[in-house]
């Protein structure tokens, strides 16, 4: 079998109290995010990556994310996880110029593993 899919995952947990409460809590979306890549032979885990009271509208000062987006453009990821569009970013411009830089680098980004 040839190399495996370097997945990673990043989940966020936004500033408002209302958003927090339907998203599973920290230690339960990494073993989500771990047991749902552990399910695919090819994938291999390399890092789960998460922001958590810092909202979505910007990139800039989420930390976990912008190492992420690092780490993918340095070759380092070639697929990312997260549970939905919005906790991948909240701005559609950037989450299209994301997703774009993204995917010009070979990084493929699935929304949604439920």
């Amino acid at each position: 079998m040839g190399n495996k899919v370097r997945a990673a995952a990043y989940g966020r947990v936004s500033t408002e109290k209302d958003d927090q409460a339907k998203f599973p809590s920290k230690s339960q979306r990494k073993n989500i995010f771990s047991d749902y890549i552990s399910q695919h032979e090819d994938w291999e885990l390399t890092g789960i990556y998460y922001d958590e009271g810092i909202s979505g509208t910007q990139t800039a000062k989420r930390k976990g994310f912008n190492q992420m987006i690092q780490d993918a453009m340095a070759g380092r990821i070639d697929l990312i996880l997260t549970k939905e569009v919005s906790r991948f970013a909240r701005n559609t411009v950037d989450t299209l110029s994301f997703v774009r830089k993204l995917k010009a680098k070979g990084v493929r980004v699935i929304f949604t593993i439920d």
